[in-house]
């Protein structure tokens, strides 16, 4: 990701903060709209299919790429895990985060950073890396792939953003302003996992693939 797409992306999701800290709940006029009421739905059903695939999680650590308000973080936290570690290029949605872990009494567990996820030294591995609402915005999508392989022991879990039908058009026109957006097909998310040398399972969910990676399973060097 360069560093001026970066910039835009991120700046994006700086003003677009507070309505996505809302994206769980019923309080925000945006998502009483019809096509946000469905944004929202799919949203919550992978964010269920995430707590899912997280487990057992009792001790584990999580790396949770491209974090936002830590919606996921915190519940995984919540559910037992030992430590989670957040990170995400826009500065407003890690302080969400931060004070999201705070109010729910996990912050003693819960780490956040404004980072760069390919560059950012972890200088760590994780039993559970979740990749949520990121490939969306990622031009290297290998690149991403890969490096949640590098730092996954378990299970890696991401989201894409499905490509062809109304809901994608009318993504695609809403974004075309806003920030870069990057859609799929299963057959390009098919060729891109397997050259990660793991197994893995595509599940189309709602408006998303839903990609299991499993890193337990990938050779060792």
């Amino acid at each position: 990701m360069s560093q001026q797409m970066q910039s835009r992306t991120a700046r994006f999701f700086d003003r677009y903060s507070q309505d996505f800290e809302a994206i769980y709940g019923n309080d925000n006029r945006l998502f009483d709209q019809a096509v946000n009421r469905l944004f929202r739905q799919a949203m919550v059903m992978r964010y269920e299919e995430t707590l899912r695939s997280c487990a057992p999680i009792e001790g584990c650590s999580v790396l949770d790429v491209g974090c936002g308000p830590g919606h996921y973080s915190v519940a995984l936290a919540q559910r037992g895990a030992a430590r989670v570690v957040g990170v995400d290029f826009a500065e407003n949605m890690v302080s969400l985060a931060a004070a999201r872990a705070q109010r729910h009494g996990v912050a003693d567990r819960c780490e956040f950073a404004v980072a760069d996820f390919l560059n950012h030294p972890f200088n760590a591995t994780f039993d559970y890396v979740v990749v949520m609402g990121f490939m969306d915005y990622m031009r290297e999508p290998q690149r991403v792939i890969e490096r949640v392989s590098q730092l996954c022991t378990r299970k890696a879990v991401f989201s894409f953003p499905v490509d062809g039908g109304i809901l994608a058009w009318q993504r695609k026109l809403r974004y075309k302003r806003r920030c870069d957006l990057f859609m799929y097909r299963h057959e390009q998310i098919h060729a891109l996992m397997t050259r990660a040398g793991a197994p893995f399972t595509i599940k189309r969910l709602s408006r998303d693939f839903f990609v299991t990676l499993d890193a337990s399973a990938k050779p060792r060097s």
